[in-house]
């Protein structure tokens, strides 16, 4: 065995991730709003990137999907289904490896950015007349110095205003208020209890069950049956309704009206004012019938212009910088930045094209969900749109994340639509578990109080309608919809509400 060194040449083969390459991956399973922001970072670092300023498409711009096929195990069937209105460059995969098709030429996006999603010219929507309101505590303190006249008096309360909680509790203890202020505990107690009747009421106070007496008593319905109700509060959390008659002494009826009563307060009265909106959902892909839908059924869609960024590759500065400079640095400066903006704008292209793909395939296998709801959701999994689109798994999972399409029926995210299977009885047609949820719903909701529904119940009437389910499922089911259970349903019902 000889140890001495020696030269040896091995040949092999490996995947490496080109930052080019690990930049398309992330702007694909990144959201518009992240596309945006990456978009804007680049046009500031790159000189040679700039706005697309060019008109956008016109309304008739969109792709034609058109339903499935009665049979669609037909292999002739199967592949007329594919998109066909697609851009060349959605032959080449994401998954390809790029260095091989790139172009060192300029490049220009298809696709833009901006404008609304009806084309109309005038920008500006119902989100952006919302004003800026109040906080909770600038609210308080125009009471405050409305209802306290008395320096000491105004102190305490503007002490109370600074330890509120967003919710409108506080659980400091009066003694320990007036120890840290140096007053009387009587004071600060009288302080804090006509606070509680500041707009909106029941603030300042300990608890729920202090919180709801307070509203009950601006409302004047804090009479003895409603104390005891408050003061038993768990027995209503477990629904014993017959345990709540016997303690608060009254029937059935007024048992229902006291609960309603309560229904209508409002258990934390200061999150109403500090909380943020929700941020309205800006969907990628628009949908709609097309003119012929009644005789053919078929739905266009396009990409919504407002989540593409429009940008291009501005060649004519290129160029004159290219003939402007001196020395190498200038000149690889300059090779640098052309092709960091030539891989962003294949790259988005990329991402726009494959999103697009993916959405055709997905609302031409669940056109039944779009024509009919959610009852007709058909089970799909994403190997199924992967080997449709000819492209990997992991693939189809970005492009799905954090992706919205408007629907007819509402904007959902793209991964709403791949659910599990559920076997059907006797070898039928596999179920959607989403369908089969909301049919567990509509049973439940639809049940005779006299005959509440338990879970082997469910299980009976779903196999009687061809879904071959478990026990265990219809309760995973049911806790995830937060449905409870048969035994706590009855002795609901068992009292009118």
């Amino acid at each position: 065995m000889s140890l001495a060194p020696r030269l040896d040449l091995r040949q092999s083969q490996s995947l490496v991730m080109t930052p080019q390459l690990r930049q398309a991956i992330k702007l694909l399973q990144s959201s518009n709003l992240e596309v945006a922001a990456f978009v804007e970072e680049e046009l500031e670092r790159n000189p040679l990137l700039e706005r697309d300023e060019r008109p956008l498409p016109g309304p008739d711009a969109g792709h034609r999907v058109d339903p499935l096929p009665a049979q669609p195990e037909a292999p002739d069937s199967h592949a007329a289904a594919t998109s066909e209105a697609l851009p060349a460059a959605a032959a080449g995969p994401l998954d390809a490896e790029w260095d091989n098709v790139y172009d060192s030429g300029g490049y220009e996006s298809p696709y833009g950015r901006g404008g609304r999603a009806d084309f109309a010219d005038d920008l500006s929507g119902v989100e952006d007349l919302a004003g800026s309101g109040k906080t909770l505590r600038e609210h308080l303190g125009e009471q405050v110095r409305l209802t306290f006249t008395d320096p000491k008096d105004r102190l305490i309360a503007a002490q109370l205003v600074a330890l509120v909680d967003p919710a409108g509790r506080l659980a400091v203890p009066d003694e320990a208020l007036a120890q840290a202020l140096g007053c009387e505990v009587e004071r600060v107690a009288g302080v804090r209890s006509r606070m509680q009747l500041f707009d909106p009421a029941g603030m300042f106070c300990r608890d729920l069950r202090e919180c709801l007496a307070v509203q009950l008593a601006e409302r004047n319905r804090l009479d003895p049956a409603m104390q005891a109700l408050l003061d038993h509060l768990d027995l209503l959390a477990r629904r014993d309704r017959l345990a709540l008659m016997q303690v608060c002494g009254v029937d059935a009826e007024d048992l229902a009206d006291m609960i309603a009563e309560l229904k209508r307060l409002d258990p934390k009265p200061g999150a109403s004012f500090d909380a943020a909106p929700a941020p309205a959902v800006v969907p990628d892909v628009l949908m709609r019938r097309a003119p012929d839908f009644a005789e053919s059924g078929a739905w266009i869609l396009e990409l919504n212009p407002e989540t593409l960024p429009r940008v291009l590759v501005n060649r004519g500065f290129h160029a004159r910088c290219q003939v402007g400079a001196r020395n190498r640095e200038d000149k690889a400066f300059l090779a640098e930045k052309l092709q960091s903006a030539n891989w962003l704008l294949k790259s988005l292209e990329q991402r726009a094209t494959t999103i697009i793909k993916v959405a055709q395939e997905i609302v031409r296998r669940q056109d039944g969900f779009f024509r009919h709801g959610v009852e007709h959701l058909r089970p799909l999994i994403l190997r199924d749109v992967a080997e449709q689109v000819e492209m990997h798994e992991s693939t189809v999972s970005r492009v799905t994340a954090n992706k919205y399409i408007a629907t007819p029926r509402g904007t959902f995210e793209l991964k709403y639509f791949f659910t599990t299977a559920i076997a059907g009885t006797l070898g039928g047609e596999a179920h959607s578990a989403e369908a089969v949820r909301h049919r567990i719903r509509a049973m439940i909701d639809a049940e005779d109080p006299e005959a509440v529904l338990s879970d082997d119940a469910i299980v009976d009437r779903l196999r009687q309608e061809g879904v071959d389910i478990a026990r265990r499922t219809v309760a995973k089911y049911r806790d995830a919809l937060r449905i409870p259970s048969s035994v706590q349903r009855k002795r609901e019902k068992a009292v009118p509400a």
